[in-house]
């Protein structure tokens, strides 16, 4: 079922479908819109996601000269908090003065508490629950001492959401300025924090003290103090109406909410329903953190399975495939409980023989989404480059040479690859810094069509995406919001032989270096009269054949006698060298100089 028009645009009401793969090694989800992998979320066994997750940490250094601050949550590696992250005021909690028995137990759904609470849930299974909570705090890259990543350091998404607050060069003037991190940490001090960003290789996790608890319809942002409507609800008067339900709904001083796309048409009882199993929720944690030392955990986000339902079940998606009959069963249980209970019909047990992904011709496209080259349908391709600090994309004509004029030929080859490099980038995750470049148009007319391809593309992406304007050279600079690994972190690792650089030194300049080594060892050991070269069987080849006159011309100068052994358990560019005998020895010096090892 995989689609051979990568290229071509997709229309406004392309069929979606969720399809779930579980191993005991690793569970996939993959979002299919069409027959093309949209987004491919990937969890390894054991390595589970503890973004959302919320602990009680303390603080074990703070950064006067970073604003920066490192906290103990109880893993491997200090957390990373930046002081634009800590919210200093004691946190509010809409029923943090609950009884025990008033507080929701760990695990407690929306569903169970309403029935507790005799509230009239109304079903609509027209509305199930739409894209992924309001990522109240940006994920930049923790490093282990600086934030390498400032330039992603953002809030709430304001491009999907609006909390009618003034924007930053419209504050006052005479507003306090904000406080500096020695004025609001120290060493030893206990903090609530979230996990914002996944630990990465030798960083940590970044943190945050603006705790956000997404619900069936709304967030909860018990550290803000306004409600905000998403972006995507675009009809004025139902953006009134939930505004003044939700703000009907909370009491003063008892934090913010996000209004989510799902809650769209949903009634005031549901709303207000959710909205107080949230504060509730927020209570237990800050009762559980009272009772808990640091570092604690106090509270974890769902697993990938469950996280995908309720962030991707958006109503457009047409079903959900599963491969696995547990996972199953704790979807069905999660749409009951959580959801809406006439969406279980959507959900299906694949139980065929053929691998799930295999079937929807997923797999090849995993694949695909790996390499370096992107064919585009025309004929063109593309080329992505990822480095530390930018990925590049690179368009070419290719096999395309097109029909009439040469600057028409390149409008359709930079008007398909616009489409395919935004479908890229968020099938494959990518985020940070991103240079298109696209082939040179001469019309500021076509340059400003590819622009708005672009634009139209970004529409279809969740994460938070700005592009400055086209170049004349045909670059075009754009950002894209960090959220987690992208494709090719999750499913590779870099090669041991190259290090992860992708070039290997050529032969001949390991074989140069090789000769340089042996006489730095007879330098070193001015008495030596005989080496043993141990190396990889590629490059003892090489030298006792292509560049045996390399080898002959140390033994001269040098008088000594050179070993080359062959050493299979060595990699292609590693060598080991061992003085065997010297001048003072009895049989010193005695060696053949044209002694070759046999390895």
């Amino acid at each position: 079922m995989e689609s051979d028009r990568l290229g071509e645009p997709q229309q406004a009401q392309v069929p979606k479908q969720i399809v779930v793969n579980s191993s005991a090694i690793e569970t996939r989800v993959a979002l299919i819109e069409g027959n093309a992998l949209a987004e491919l979320h990937l969890e390894s066994a054991g390595d589970h996601s503890i973004v959302g997750h919320v602990f009680k940490g303390k603080v074990l250094r703070v950064l006067p000269g970073m604003q920066a601050a490192f906290v103990d949550i109880g893993l491997e590696k200090a957390a990373f908090m930046h002081v634009s992250d800590f919210w200093h005021p004691t946190p509010h909690a809409e029923g943090s003065d609950l009884e025990d028995d008033q507080v929701p137990e760990e695990g407690e759904t929306l569903a169970a508490f309403a029935e507790e609470a005799d509230l009239d849930i109304e079903e609509d299974p027209e509305d199930p629950p739409a894209e992924a909570a309001a990522e109240a705090q940006a994920a930049d890259e923790a490093a282990e001492e600086t934030p390498d990543d400032e330039t992603d350091d953002e809030e709430e998404d304001e491009s999907d959401y609006d909390d009618g607050a003034p924007a930053e060069d419209e504050e006052d003037d005479d507003s306090p300025p904000k406080p500096s991190i020695q004025d609001v940490l120290s060493r030893g001090q206990e903090v609530l924090v979230q996990v914002s960003k996944e630990p990465i290789g030798t960083k940590g996790a970044r943190i945050t003290s603006h705790t956000s608890l997404p619900g069936r319809f709304v967030v909860y942002t018990p550290t803000t103090d306004h409600v905000g409507v998403s972006r995507r609800i675009e009809d004025e008067k139902e953006r009134k109406r939930l505004r003044e339900i939700v703000e009907s709904g909370r009491r003063k001083d008892s934090g913010g909410y996000i209004v989510r796309t799902a809650c769209e048409g949903i009634s005031k009882r549901e709303i207000l329903a959710d909205m107080r199993f949230l504060g509730r929720l927020w209570g237990n944690i800050l009762k559980k953190s009272s009772d808990s030392p640091a570092p604690s955990p106090l509270h974890e986000d769902l697993d990938i399975v469950l996280r995908s339902i309720r962030d991707l079940f958006t109503t457009d998606v047409d079903k959900v495939v599963v491969d696995h009959p547990a996972d199953h069963d704790r979807i069905i249980e999660f749409i009951d409980g959580v959801l809406q209970p006439k969406l279980k019909s959507r959900v299906e047990l694949y139980d065929q023989t053929e691998p799930i992904f295999d079937r929807f011709g997923i797999e090849t496209q995993v694949r695909r989404g790996l390499e370096r080259r992107v064919w585009l349908k025309s004929g063109g391709y593309l080329v992505f480059d990822q480095t530390e600090a930018l990925t590049t994309i690179d368009v070419n004509t290719g096999r395309f040479v097109g029909k009439s004029t040469h600057e028409e030929t390149v409008l359709k080859t930079n008007l398909e690859a616009a489409r395919v490099s935004i479908d890229q980038l968020r099938l494959r995750n990518i985020g940070g810094i991103i240079i298109i470049d696209f082939i040179d148009m001469e019309k500021a007319a076509n340059r400003k069509k590819v622009s708005e391809s672009l634009a139209e593309a970004v529409k279809r992406d969740k994460a938070r995406t700005n592009i400055l304007r086209i170049s004349e050279l045909g670059l075009v600079q754009m950002t894209r919001k960090r959220t987690r690994d992208n494709l090719r972190q999750l499913i590779t690792s870099p090669c041991p032989t190259c290090s992860g650089d992708g070039r290997l030194r050529s032969i001949e300049s390991l074989a140069a270096q090789v000769m340089r080594d042996v006489r730095r060892h007879v330098g070193v050991a001015e008495n030596a009269a005989s080496l043993r070269v141990k190396l990889s069987t590629e490059l003892a080849e090489a030298l006792r054949k292509r560049f045996q006159k390399g080898v002959a011309e140390v033994r001269k100068d040098l008088g000594v006698s050179v070993e080359l052994r062959a050493d299979r358990n060595l990699a292609r560019g590693e060598w080991e060298i061992e003085i065997t005998s010297t001048r003072d020895d009895d049989h010193g010096g005695q060696a053949d100089p044209a002694a070759d090892g046999d390895g």
